[in-house]
């Protein structure tokens, strides 16, 4: 029985990457978006776990708002959009427990977890950097906070990974 398609390509790792980028978009767009956020900061309480949970969801945020500074703006658009490119591209590279011959599931799960995780602390350190008023201690802690929403929100990437497992 071949595991490879016409192409060459492991169709369990092109799956699980593909699952995994689809809870991605998903959860950036939806998270991130400005009703969304919007509701989360209106109606969670962020003394509760589940108020905090919520909120962190909406980390990746990205807007349109006429009435923010186009500076901000860019550097949100931006995390947002290396978010999605950077976690594609680590779920794409992180393909040992996918196409190993007798792969866990904790294994595929905590690989998904982790590519999210490092994808959210990098499109946080990028997009620090790159923003208009940058210093290496501004992006350090950003890249802090994106580890943060990737370690709590990347076990939604890890379960979503899963679907790889065909």
């Amino acid at each position: 029985m071949s595991l490879t398609s016409r192409g060459g390509v492991d169709r369990r790792r092109s799956t699980a990457t593909g699952t995994g980028t689809l809870a991605v978009l998903v959860l950036v767009g939806v998270g991130g978006s400005p009703g969304y956020t919007g509701w989360a900061e209106a109606n969670t309480d962020p003394n509760s776990a589940a108020g905090w949970f919520l909120r962190l969801l909406a980390w990746p945020s990205w807007r349109f708002d006429s009435d923010r500074p186009m500076e901000t703006l860019f550097t949100d658009g931006l995390r947002a959009l290396l978010l999605v490119v950077l976690a594609a591209v680590l779920l794409y590279l992180l393909p040992g427990p996918q196409s190993a011959p007798a792969a866990g599931l904790l294994s595929q799960l905590f690989s998904g977890w982790g590519a999210y995780v490092f994808a959210a602390g990098f499109a946080a350190l990028l997009s620090a950097l790159l923003g208009a008023e940058s210093s290496l201690f501004a992006a350090v802690q950003s890249a802090g906070t994106g580890a943060a929403y990737g370690f709590f929100a990347g076990w939604i990437i890890g379960v979503a990974s899963l679907g790889g497992r065909a």
